[in-house]
């Protein structure tokens, strides 16, 4: 656990980045800093690792002061992810991500071996070992620099914009690599972003500060989509934040009707989708399915997107097992919304 204890951070001249911090990141979970340029938390991330000291408070993980450890020993075993990947320009990949190991004690064969997995593990073949950072594309050297923040197996990880360099395809790609990992890790992480939809998409918990480094709002996405603490927080999660929500719940309660139901639903012999009959005796595309596991928002998606105003869902076999009429869909949410009102009075 990462714990801000009423932390302060002035600079000379009087400029108060973060006023009075105290949040606790919950170990082995993602929590997302997020906020506009000069919010302070930036700063607040590198007072992890002693890069910036604190004007006053302080910055504990597990309990212990980061202010009474060697800054060397501190920052050795916490993982540091950065925009543009800070990779040695002179060392090959291999040997980029061998060094913090190396630095640990083990010898360079041992550090490589470990290496070689780490760069399979974060989507590199034995081919990238070889190369040098300036051989490689933007997302390559961003995947190389997360697994050099993983190779002495730190507890902690801090990441500092980590993707906002790569065009939003490679993103998609990090981030669901990314979120991979951290299933399977389980690392304690912060990261930094200024992008609301990677935070909600990335983070366990998520910190939204606002200008002067007052934090605004802590808690879960689905907390700051459905319940924004404030104008500040509802203006900066946007104005869909309604629609957007509808990713935390699935579709496994959404009514459906026969298949039958829907005369102009073109199947394949099998009984899987094709498309959508018209008027003029084409087939047009259903626009995609669901099924019981994928979110509302999809749904949601796929009835707004619909040519009839439909969305199909699909079994494990591909096979159409049910349709969700827009009108229907509206009568599910708005008695979602209702129920969760009621819930929260109670």
């Amino acid at each position: 656990m990462i714990t801000f204890d009423d932390v302060v951070k002035v600079y000379p001249g009087g400029s108060t980045a973060v006023d009075h911090l105290s949040i606790e990141l919950p170990t082995g979970k993602m929590t997302v800093l997020v906020g506009p340029s000069g919010c302070g938390k930036t700063t607040s991330l590198r007072m992890i690792n002693r890069m910036v000291t604190p004007t006053s408070g302080r910055v504990l993980i597990d309990g212990q002061d980061v202010a009474s450890q060697d800054e060397a020993l501190l920052r050795r075993g916490i993982g540091y992810v950065i925009q543009h990947a800070g990779l040695f320009p002179h060392r090959t990949v291999l040997d980029n991500v061998a060094t913090v190991p190396m630095l640990l004690g083990r010898t360079r064969r041992e550090a490589r071996k470990a290496a070689l997995e780490l760069l399979e593990r974060v989507g590199l073949s034995e081919d990238f070992a070889k190369r040098y950072p300036a051989q490689l594309s933007g997302g390559q050297q961003q995947r190389v620099g997360v697994a050099r923040a993983l190779a002495a197996d730190p507890p902690v990880m801090l990441m500092d914009e980590p993707f906002s360099a790569v065009d939003p395809v490679v993103r998609e790609q990090l981030h669901r690599e990314f979120l991979r990992l951290q299933q399977d890790l389980g690392k304690t992480i912060a990261m930094v972003t200024h992008d609301i939809d990677e935070a909600i998409k990335l983070g366990d918990m998520v910190a939204v500060f606002r200008q002067g480094g007052h934090l605004a709002q802590f808690g879960t996405p689905q907390q700051l989509l459905e319940e924004p603490a404030d104008e500040f927080v509802a203006e900066f999660v946007g104005r869909d934040r309604g629609l957007r929500s509808l990713s935390f719940d699935t579709a496994a309660k959404v009514p459906v009707r026969p298949v039958a139901e829907a005369a102009d639903l073109v199947l394949d012999d099998a009984g899987r989708p094709e498309g959508w009959r018209t008027v003029g005796g084409t087939t047009a595309a259903t626009g995609g399915v669901f099924t019981v596991s994928d979110t509302l928002r999809l749904v949601t998606d796929l009835a707004i997107s619909s040519p009839v105003g439909i969305a199909v869902r699909v079994g494990p076999d591909g096979k159409a097992d049910g349709i969700v009429r827009h009108h229907d869909l509206v009568d599910y949410l708005a008695a979602r919304r209702e129920d969760r009102a009621a819930e929260s009075r109670a």
